[in-house]
């Protein structure tokens, strides 16, 4: 349980965890397939599903009740304890607390009181424990000793398991966690780190990434830098009892950043390794683990044989010496002989003998694996011919897990075809069934499968197979995309590839998120392993996709192979494209200094290769980057230039976008009547060439002028015509502006009970896509309403948690506005001196950007 007082708040967490654990503890992304509905086709992002069962923070209503829907829980009963969670922590408005997730990052917001981080989600991440897992007890019982141990230790306690691969490694730290499981109430973590998967081990910045979406760290609030997602990983992990299992580790440098800085975790490492350095530097206890003994082999092989062996008690014993007891080996030959019940043990045991003489001859005793090689081979050559093609390819794909239609592509034939094969090969475990139509393969199994395709296997042959896998990939990528977003179909590459069809929008946007760990790892293996173009096309069609789900990490990683692959190509176009992309990246995650340094590389880059498409598009990025520095002038430049070159090449989409951007710079100067103007114009041509998303940013600009201006019924009929839009089309960062939008209107009519919950409604979307500056723009407002119903406390809270976010990002204006609202609580509650101070601090910087708020903070200063 998360480190809750008691009181309702627990009581509903206790609740919650209650119902998960009686499901059978399904994963986030499970319980997001299962909120899927007609208004919500995507269902609830998995990072606001982990904030139902986290600390401190109560989430809104309709999320918890999705999520106790798909849980089969009492709906009646929890929305009973939510109210009364609710009514003890927040008051009569509801809604989530504020500050959560962040610290002060100068002496202006040190002052501004924000409430603690997050402790976050509670996760139950272990896999499965082994069927029939047998033996270790000794290296069991030294575990035990090594955490009864723990409490009198001042550093994190590391346990570090080693021994060669498929010695059981995995098995006995997924079976000694699901022992002591419920010593770590606060959650136990499992991450694979991929270490001895020759092309993609996974590296420290990609293992922190997830563990912190895991910790419930939405998407676009991990920190790009190492070192700072590791300070946060530590920060939240802080005096929490939690296990966190370290798999298929490749050295210590992989694992030390991923270490707690406290002695109430246990972290439990395993590895071909030795990890000489977790021991020496870190104080690991290294647990070598060796071969099964003869008696435990033999047990095993009974457990999983059943009369057979008892029946033939010789045999066994020679089964067991001839898989020189390691456990994967044992396994695999188990489900052989399983699979041949006509067949004596002898006459089975007999052929793996002579297997195993027929690769001694040919190694020359060289090799350390003959052992678990002639159980593979002995396994393998029994396969019939579609399922021994089909796991020979399956070593030269990008990953070590692949759906079935993946699966067909590498195999040349259809999905009905390939699922035979597939499940005679899960059968035999060569492979295991990972979830719904996707099977994973063991890394020794998949370096011996690569091995017998490179004997068995042409070079054409080979390459042509990964040919087709990366092809169905880039293709069905295309479809859909496409099907998501049809706007936009005329951005993307054209590829010689057939787009596969999808039914609508929501067949989509399911197999992109299914597939999204695959699509990541294969741009990076396309670049690396011979495949570059595959490389840049994947990273143009799935940026998108990348950049509405705040998919910041993966995103960088994909684009970054694109520039990879492009340098390798030598296409100036594509790197620069790829730049473009990778700029945009760090523009949405709130790093506008790497976004404007790529940005102004890409720009050169296009200039000197005359490509006017491309220095339109950057100049309208960057335009935007400047809108968010407060860098008005530029912006303004910036947008302009853009407006004419697309112009200039005919490109109407391009400017009717640009001057959208151009016009929501104008109205942050003050200039309304421009602003109107541009918004229009950019409106006509949308809407003449059928651009849905970008005719709904128009019309909610527009709204917004209208509001500057006064006009409150036009500017919500606006609002919300552009509303109807981005909810068709699945925008949510437009949705959240839209209704930021709608709620000023509300609070401007004097209904602040209702613009505070509008408000409530943007943040925790916000939240949900990563986005620091529509949250922090969010609260200011939630901050500006609660101030006007009297809850000045609140208000500050609200205003200190926007400073917080708009100095992360570098929003100078979000910055100026919480400063300003700070101050405005501070008068409120008879303290002017200080208010005043937080209004000057915010008049210089609306003065330096040159906005008209300027004017106003001035005149309340004078007085």
């Amino acid at each position: 349980m998360p480190l809750v007082q008691d009181g309702p708040m627990r009581a509903l967490f206790e609740r919650m965890h209650g119902l998960h654990r009686a499901a059978g503890q399904p994963s986030m992304r499970t319980l997001q397939r299962a909120t899927r509905n007609p208004t919500r086709p995507r269902g609830i992002n998995p990072t606001t599903i982990h904030d139902v069962f986290s600390a401190p923070r109560l989430s809104r209503w309709e999320v918890v009740r999705a999520v106790a829907e798909a849980l089969e829980g009492d709906v009646g009963e929890i929305e009973r304890l939510w109210e009364e969670a609710r009514e003890a922590s927040m008051g009569p408005l509801g809604g989530p607390p504020v500050g959560a997730g962040s610290t002060p990052v100068n002496e202006v917001s040190a002052i501004v009181p924000v409430e603690e981080p997050s402790r976050g989600a509670v996760p139950r991440e272990l896999p499965p424990d082994v069927a029939a897992f047998t033996g270790r007890d000794t290296t069991i019982a030294a575990m035990h000793d090594l955490l009864d141990a723990a409490p009198e230790r001042t550093a994190v306690v590391i346990s570090a398991v080693s021994g060669t691969a498929g010695v059981g490694k995995t098995a006995l730290a997924v079976h000694w966690a699901h022992l002591v499981a419920d010593r770590f109430p606060d959650g136990q973590l499992y991450l694979d780190l991929r270490g001895y998967d020759p092309d993609m081990p996974m590296q420290p910045a990609e293992a922190l990434a997830r563990i912190l979406r895991t910790l419930g760290v939405p998407t676009g609030e991990v920190p790009y830098d190492v070192g700072e997602r590791a300070a946060r990983y530590r920060s939240l992990l802080s005096g929490r009892r939690m296990l966190v299992l370290l798999d298929n580790a490749i050295n210590t440098e992989q694992v030390r950043p991923l270490l707690p800085g406290t002695s109430t975790c246990f972290v439990l490492v395993t590895s071909r390794d030795s990890l000489a350095g977790l021991i020496a530097r870190h104080g690991a206890r290294r647990l070598d683990l060796g071969l099964l003994d003869g008696a435990d082999a033999e047990r095993l092989l009974h457990t999983l044989l059943g009369e057979r062996a008892a029946a033939e008690p010789e045999a066994v014993t020679t089964l067991v010496e001839l898989c020189t007891g390691l456990p994967l080996a044992l396994r695999v030959a188990a489900e052989m002989v399983i699979e041949r019940p006509e067949d004596p043990l002898a006459k089975l045991v007999s052929e793996l003998g002579d297997e195993h003489s027929r690769l001694d001859l040919l190694d020359a005793g060289a090799d350390e694996r003959t052992g678990v090689r002639a159980v593979f081979s002995w396994s393998y050559r029994h396969l019939p011919d579609d399922a021994g093609r089909l796991f020979r390819l399956l070593g030269l794909g990008p990953s070590s897990e692949v759906g079935v239609e993946a699966a067909a592509a590498l195999a040349g034939v259809g999905a009905a075809a390939v699922r035979r094969p597939l499940d005679t090969l899960a059968r035999a475990h060569l492979v295991q069934r990972s979830g719904s139509g996707r099977y994973t393969m063991h890394d020794l199994l998949r370096a011996y499968a690569r091995d017998v395709a490179v004997r068995e296997e042409s070079d054409e042959d080979r390459r042509a197979a990964v040919d087709r896998l990366l092809d169905h990939l880039l293709g069905s990528a295309a479809g859909a995309m496409d099907a998501a977003f049809p706007a936009e179909r005329h951005n993307r590459p054209t590829l010689d590839v057939p787009a596969r069809a999808f039914d609508g929008p929501e067949q989509a946007r399911r197999w992109l998120e299914e597939e999204h760990e695959t699509l990541v790892d294969a741009a990076g293996f396309a670049a690396r392993q011979g495949w570059p173009s595959h490389a840049g096309r994947l990273a143009e069609v799935l940026w998108r996709y990348l950049q509405n789900g705040a998919h910041h990490t993966d995103a960088v990683r994909v684009h970054t192979a694109a520039l990879e692959a492009a340098r390798v190509l030598g296409d100036v176009r594509a790197e620069s494209t790829a730049r473009t992309n990778l700029g945009t990246v760090w523009w949405r995650w709130g790093r506008y200094d790497r976004a404007t340094d790529d940005y102004v590389r890409a720009l050169t880059a296009f200039r000197e290769i005359g490509d006017a498409a491309g220095q339109a598009r950057v100049l309208t990025n960057l335009g935007a980057v400047h809108y968010q520095l407060g860098r008005y002038d530029d912006a303004v430049e910036d947008s302009r230039q853009a407006v004419q070159v697309f112009r200039e090449i005919g490109d109407r989409r391009g400017e009717a976008r640009a001057s959208d951007n151009l016009g929501a710079v104008l109205r942050r100067q003050g200039r309304w009547a421009e602003a109107a103007a541009v918004h229009s114009a950019a409106l006509d041509i949308l809407r003449e060439i059928g651009d849905r998303a970008g005719e709904a940013r128009a019309l909610d600009n527009l709204g917004a002028v209208f509001q500057r201006q006064g006009d409150w019924k036009a500017a919500a009929e606006r609002h919300r015509d552009a509303l109807v839009i981005l909810r068709e089309i699945g925008d949510r960062a437009g949705e959240s502006q839209a209704l930021r939008h709608l709620g000023a209107i509300e609070a401007r009519q004097g209904d602040f009970i209702a613009a505070a919950e509008t408000f409530r409604g943007v943040i925790a979307i916000a939240e949900e896509i990563g986005s620091r500056s529509r949250e922090s723009d969010a609260r200011n407002a939630l901050g500006t309403v609660l101030h006007k119903l009297g809850r000045y406390r609140e208000a500050r809270e609200q205003h200190g948690a926007g400073l917080v976010l708009a100095e992360l990002t570098g929003d100078r204006y979000a910055t100026a506005r919480a400063l300003e609202g700070i101050g405005h609580t501070r008068d409120a509650v008879g303290n002017p001196a200080l208010a005043r101070r937080y209004w000057r601090a915010a008049l210089e910087i609306y003065r330096g950007i040159g906005v008209p708020e300027a004017e106003w903070l001035s005149e309340r200063l004078s007085r």
